[in-house]
């Protein structure tokens, strides 16, 4: 019989469970932490407002989970989270950051299905917002490195 020690065994699993506990708790805090900056925080219900932060972190972790698989798809192999980290981590984070920038685009501007309070700081050229912006890369990266640093300091520094 076959005997998985914690060197050989398959670790992409345990990042991959790890990412997502992360990522979910991440983003819920975010969430919390910036919906007064949209016009729900003024004119919604206290129900109203937990579902929609419940429901943003429900999303966050369905884009960051299909973020991680498709760079992982293109750019992983069979041994990461040992091997090929930083070039999962920069695909993970452009499709994850793109993703942010066309769906804050789509429901601001074009469903209207949100919308910001004068206090949200606005990037400009883009017209999102930059607390948005700074979630999708703060969340990611902190979650990313906090799945694979578990692994690979069971077998090493992770190879670029």
């Amino acid at each position: 019989m076959k005997s998985y020690s914690t060197i050989t065994g398959p670790h992409w699993l345990s990042a991959l469970r790890r990412f997502a506990v992360i990522t979910f708790l991440g983003h819920l805090i975010w969430e919390a932490g910036h919906i007064p900056l949209y016009t729900i925080w003024v004119e919604g219900t206290w129900g109203e407002i937990i579902f929609a932060a419940v429901h943003c972190t429900g999303g966050d972790l369905l884009i960051a989970m299909s973020s991680l698989l498709l760079a992982l798809f293109f750019f992983g192999t069979g041994s990461w989270p040992q091997r090929r980290v930083y070039p999962v981590l920069g695909a993970m984070l452009v499709m994850g950051l793109g993703y942010t920038v066309f769906s804050e685009w789509l429901n601001i501007e074009v469903r209207e299905a949100w919308a910001y309070r004068e206090i949200m700081p606005v990037i400009p050229i883009i017209d999102a917002g930059l607390t948005p912006m700074l979630q999708w890369i703060f969340v990611p990266l902190a979650a990313y490195f906090g799945a694979v640093r578990h692994s690979s300091r069971k077998v090493g520094v992770p190879d670029a």
